[in-house]
C-alpha cells in the first residue's frame, strides 16, 4: 500500500520503530457472488482489498474509497466482520508497522474491476470455491464475510 503522507511525517521523527495503525479491509462481493481481490504490487500476491484510513477518517468510508481507489468499483459497507490486532510486518525499507484490522463486508454497487492505482497489478472477480493463492487470513476474512454467524480466527492455531 501507498504510505500515507501523515505516516511519512511520523517516520520523520520516529525512524523505523513500531507504529501501531489503524487499518481497514474489504471483503467485497458481487450479486454472483464473487470476491473481488487485486495482484499486490508490493508483494506480488492476489490480495483482499485494504487501507489505512486518513486522519478523522471513519473506517467504513475509508473501505470504500480504498475499493474504488484501488479497483474501480464502487461498493456500500452492509457490516462490520471481524476486529482484529495483526502481528507486526516489517517492511522492506526497515519500517516496522502493527495494524488493528476492521474487516468489512461490502456489496459492489458499479464500476468495472481494473487496475486503478499503483497498488495493483492485477484485479478481478473471483468465485470462492476457485480462489487464487491468499494467505490463511486473507481466506479467513472471506469465510468470515460469507458466514451469517461469527467466528473467530485463532492464529496460534490452539484453539
Amino acid at each position: 500500500m501507498a504510505t500515507p503522507d501523515f505516516i511519512r511525517a511520523l517516520r520523520a521523527s520516529a525512524g523505523h520503530q513500531l507504529l501501531w495503525l489503524p487499518g481497514v479491509t474489504a471483503i467485497v462481493l458481487d450479486d454472483e457472488g464473487r470476491v473481488l481481490l487485486n495482484r499486490r504490487s508490493d508483494t506480488l500476491r492476489w490480495s483482499v482489498i485494504g487501507g489505512i484510513p486518513d486522519p478523522g477518517e471513519q473506517p467504513a468510508a475509508c473501505a470504500v474509497r480504498e475499493v474504488e481507489e484501488e479497483t474501480g468499483v464502487r461498493c456500500a459497507v452492509e457490516r462490520v466482520v471481524l476486529v482484529q490486532a495483526l502481528d507486526p510486518v516489517t517492511y522492506g525499507n526497515g519500517d516496522i508497522c502493527q495494524y488493528m484490522d476492521i474487516t468489512f463486508r461490502c456489496r459492489a454497487l458499479g464500476g468495472e474491476a481494473r487496475v486503478n492505482d499503483d497498488e495493483s497489478l492485477d484485479v478481478g472477480w473471483f468465485a470462492v470455491d476457485a480462489l487464487p493463492d491468499l494467505d490463511e487470513f486473507g481466506r479467513f476474512r472471506i469465510k468470515q464475510a460469507m458466514a451469517d454467524a461469527p467466528t473467530w480466527f485463532d492464529p496460534t492455531g490452539t484453539g
